[in-house]
């Protein structure tokens, strides 16, 4: 049976999902839809909720039912399942049932056999593990890459190229990410520091200027530390870039630049865990698009990092 009370409470999640939208997710009919709906499922209530549940819960399912079947199936109407289409970037089902059958078919042919959403088992031998992380993983990039606004990661990384100083915020495991980044930065030669207390953290902050970057991660981005830091490194005038796996949270919400992650989580990896492979990525699409626009001073810098350490190598090792 049909639901029809939860098309009152539709409206106020339409309201949110456009504002999501307008955040840059990107809306190409056929691109990470699949990506854009869990990535905004957070951000809906009530009805529309529900639809996009239905659709992620078996989307090969959803691109060969008609508005009605999935209405039904997902106890809402048609008129909500059009609202969701809506605020996910497309002007109706149509569009929608396109998009997913493309992205499905795309995953058919990529071999992407394993299950993603089956739990694993404590019981389950190591090669069935291996499969579901590296299937969860492959999924976690290709969403990432459909959902990454470039010509975002364009702004930060000239930002940063230009930078006197960058300032990187994060806590646990993604203050981890963000020593990745502080490392890669320092090879050439681009003055980075990171940081995961919250006092060192907003006292370096308190010393930027408009000159500079900030950078805060937080696959959340309801991380309150790294949510104080930013803000006052932005308050100094810094620019601003918040690495996150939510467009709407309030780190995302106070960043000048806005560079957006997906995960997927399996048992014992959930999504904070999950998000971290793909924090990395955006991270290094990041640094090389820096070092590209500093090409012969991170060239310089690269080369007399690699010789400063080389004396405490193996013997015929790799630099």
């Amino acid at each position: 049976m049909v639901d029809h009370e939860v098309d009152t409470s539709a409206g106020t999640a339409v309201v949110d999902a456009d504002a999501f939208d307008r955040r840059g997710v990107r809306a190409a009919a056929s691109d990470g839809v699949l990506a854009r709906v869990r990535t905004g499922l957070a951000e809906l209530t009530g009805a529309l909720r529900r639809v996009a549940e239905h659709v992620l819960s078996d989307p090969e399912a959803a691109a060969r039912s008609t508005i009605v079947e999935l209405a039904e199936r997902s106890g809402t109407s048609p008129a909500t399942v059009t609202r969701f289409c809506r605020a996910m970037g497309f002007e109706g089902y149509a569009d929608l049932r396109l998009g997913i059958a493309a992205e499905t078919g795309r995953a058919r042919s990529a071999g992407w056999t394993v299950d993603i959403g089956r739990e694993i088992q404590p019981g389950d031998p190591l090669t069935r593990v291996l499969d579901q992380v590296i299937a969860a993983d492959t999924r976690a990039m290709h969403d990432t890459a459909a959902l990454l606004d470039l010509a975002e990661v364009e702004r930060a990384a000239v930002a940063i190229a230009g930078a006197s100083r960058v300032n990187i915020f994060g806590a646990s495991g993604s203050a981890l990410v963000g020593e990745e980044m502080q490392f890669s930065l320092h090879r050439i030669g681009v003055a980075a520091w990171a940081w995961n207390d919250v006092h060192e953290g907003l006292a370096s902050a308190a010393l930027l200027r408009p000159a500079d970057v900030a950078l805060g991660i937080s696959h959340t981005g309801q991380t309150r530390e790294t949510i104080e830091m930013l803000a006052e490194a932005g308050s100094r005038g810094a620019t601003t870039v918040a690495l996150t796996g939510f467009p709407r949270s309030p780190l995302a919400e106070l960043a000048d630049i806005v560079l957006i992650t997906a995960s997927q989580a399996t048992t014992f990896r959930p999504d904070a865990l999950s998000a971290r492979h793909p924090q990395l990525v955006v991270l290094d699409l990041l640094y090389i698009a820096v070092a590209q626009r500093t090409h012969d001073r991170a060239h310089a810098a690269f080369r007399r990092t690699a010789q400063a350490v080389d004396g405490h190598k193996a013997r015929g090792a790799a630099s």
